[in-house]
């Protein structure tokens, strides 16, 4: 089985062109020279290419950079307000224990309802002051956001043009 195995890819090697028995004629071409105008219209598409990749190139940089530095606006400010939340936290828990100590030397329900009303609108106050100052914060952090996006856009558009 191993000779007729080797005979047979002997055989179709020595004429792999061959269909069924029947040689596939070959052709040769002829020696042509394209013409000068495909060549420059081939080297004009190659140079459009590599502008466009060039720009494409600077323009995702560009990108990039502006998520950076838009990504730092907004972690710094989330940092802001993060820390301006723990010291509401701290002044909201000092004044709860300060009220909580005075109740302690109460002596008569009228004084309890004093102390508790006085409380109670020393907290609405803090807490319309605090609301305030978050609100603030919050718009500065937008607002610094949207100026460094309009920024980086207005730069890439200028580029583009």
């Amino acid at each position: 089985m191993t000779e007729i195995t080797t005979a047979a890819t002997t055989k179709r090697a020595a004429s792999s062109f061959d269909l069924a028995g029947h040689p596939i004629p070959k052709f040769d071409l002829p020696n042509m020279e394209m013409p000068k105008a495909f060549h420059e219209m081939t080297e004009m598409g190659v140079a459009h290419a590599k502008d466009t990749y060039a720009k494409a190139k600077v323009a995702t940089e560009e990108v990039a950079d502006l998520l950076q530095n838009t990504y730092a606006t907004l972690a710094k400010g989330a940092n802001d307000y993060n820390l301006k939340l723990f010291e509401i936290v701290r002044v909201n828990s000092r004044s709860a224990f300060d009220y909580a100590q005075g109740l302690l030397g109460v002596k008569s329900p009228f004084e309890f309802i004093e102390r508790s009303t006085a409380q109670m609108r020393q907290q609405f106050a803090k807490f319309s002051a605090h609301n305030k100052e978050l609100s603030a914060l919050a718009h500065e952090v937008a607002t610094r956001a949207a100026v460094a996006i309009k920024a980086g856009v207005s730069k890439a558009f200028n580029k583009a043009s």
